[in-house]
């Protein structure tokens, strides 16, 4: 039996390019980069040197502030650099992968003859530890402080996500063996949330508690969903993971090897055929983009992840550590004359002023980067909370980060939030603020003056 969750506010983004259900490998990636910068408030120390060979699955480097927490390599290969930036701070590890793969054996693991501590200690062993995040402050899971919940959400509403029911076909065993693995890590429930009228391959599994989402976009955002199952009070901790990630941390378990192998969408008005791709994490984003119509000196912006919470990957760039996304859509660099003063037809607004996007609900849209204005300070006019589902005051939340004041953001709920849940109300924001940053700045300083 499932608990129903209807999301009544938000706003789907129906784009052009949406991924067909065909899926391909990849073509090999030569080369594989680990960037520390995917980890948020992670200072990355050194295992291995430049030169050094490694399997994959084996320890590369460690988080300075909590050694147990290790990250691997996601192939076996040569470690030929080490991307610097000032203060030799590290921005990259370069890896030049081996033609045939090797793995570290980390054993088969039987998790029903095991307690929690020792769970725990295999995870961060083998590197899976970083799948794990927690609110609040949405960094990498401390593992010394034990969850109340446990949520993972089966569902994408995000525009041209890839369908998660498609890509976890076939890997119930996977999942399975990682949901009792976690469901030992908490003395409260592990909640699945999937689409109402899904078939997904989480829906059946043991150990968990079955939540059904219907709604716009951002119902299927994982804080939207414990804000509406059990929202995190000051002292709280919950664990959040991606539905993806658990095949991986499943078939460490059933296996003994860290198989960093995903399945990416490729979507986006710019690619002639979008569709699914097999490739690793960390590969090069070309082997599958330039296969694909997209001109390599053609005016595209390609993205690691969604439009709304993604991030811009230079041709040569590599896959986001969490992404199962790559997006390409039109560069927006061009000037609109008097595009303030007429009627709009051909972009998405939440407001009837001059747009007429309210008339075509189902219609696609092929938009581009532009922001359609500059950066100014906020304008109160109510757009935030038309799209903003969780039981939060946004504006007021936005402006106590940027005043920094602990005291309000505390008690206006910043324990449960994180970056992407405010991604609609910067879609919608006619003042151009970067919503995201400035919730992001407002974590980092809670992280800083309260721990």
């Amino acid at each position: 039996m499932s608990n129903d969750i209807t999301i009544k506010k938000g706003l789907d983004i129906k784009l052009k390019g949406e991924a067909e259900k065909t899926t391909e490998k990849a073509v090999l990636s030569n080369f594989y980069t680990l960037r520390p910068e995917d980890f948020h408030g992670v200072i990355p120390k050194l295992i291995l040197k430049e030169g050094a060979r490694v399997q994959a699955g084996e320890p590369i480097f460690y988080d300075k502030s909590n050694s147990a927490v290790k990250f691997v390599s996601p192939v076996s290969g040569e470690i030929i650099e080490i991307e610097r930036a000032e203060k030799r701070r590290i921005v990259g590890i370069k890896i030049q992968a081996d033609k045939e793969q090797s793995y570290q054996d980390n054993g088969k693991f039987n998790v029903d003859a095991v307690d929690a501590e020792t769970v725990k200690a295999h995870l961060l062993a083998t590197g899976c530890w970083p799948f794990i995040k927690q609110r609040p402050y949405d960094i990498i899971a401390k593992p010394e402080n034990a969850p109340k919940a446990i949520f993972i959400s089966a569902y994408a509403s995000a525009p041209l996500a890839a369908d998660l029911d498609y890509v976890l076909l076939g890997k119930e065993a996977e999942l399975q063996a990682a949901i009792t693995a976690l469901g030992k890590l908490t003395e409260g429930k592990v909640h699945v949330s999937v689409g109402s009228k899904s078939n997904s391959p989480l829906s059946g599994l043991s150990g968990i508690t079955l939540h059904k989402v219907s709604g716009p976009h951002p119902s299927g955002n994982v804080g939207t969903q414990i804000n509406k199952i059990d929202p995190v009070n000051k002292g709280e901790v919950v664990w959040t993971l991606a539905a993806q990630d658990l095949v991986i941390i499943g078939e460490l378990l059933l296996t003994g090897k860290f198989n960093a192998e995903r399945i990416v969408a490729l979507v986006g008005s710019s690619v002639k055929k979008p569709r699914y791709f097999v490739t690793k994490i960390a590969s090069e984003v070309s082997t599958m983009v330039y296969d694909n119509g997209v001109e390599q000196n053609g005016n595209d912006r390609i993205i690691s992840g969604n439009v709304l919470t993604g991030k811009h990957v230079k041709p040569d760039g590599y896959l986001d550590y969490y992404s199962n996304i790559i997006t390409i859509i039109p560069e927006g660099d061009d000037y609109e004359f008097f595009g303030w003063n007429k009627p709009v037809f051909d972009k998405i607004s939440s407001t009837r002023a001059l747009t007429f996007s309210w008339l075509t609900p189902n219609k696609k849209y092929d938009l581009d980067t532009n922001t359609n204005g500059e950066h100014r300070n906020f304008v109160l006019t109510g757009n935030y909370e038309e799209v903003f589902p969780l039981d939060i005051y946004p504006m007021q939340i936005l402006k106590s980060c940027l005043y920094e004041d602990l005291d309000e953001m505390e008690a206006l709920g910043m324990y449960e939030v994180a970056p992407e849940d405010f991604a609609l109300t910067e879609f919608v924001c006619v003042s151009k603020q970067p919503h995201q940053q400035i919730i992001r700045k407002g974590l980092d300083v809670m992280i800083k003056e309260i721990g």
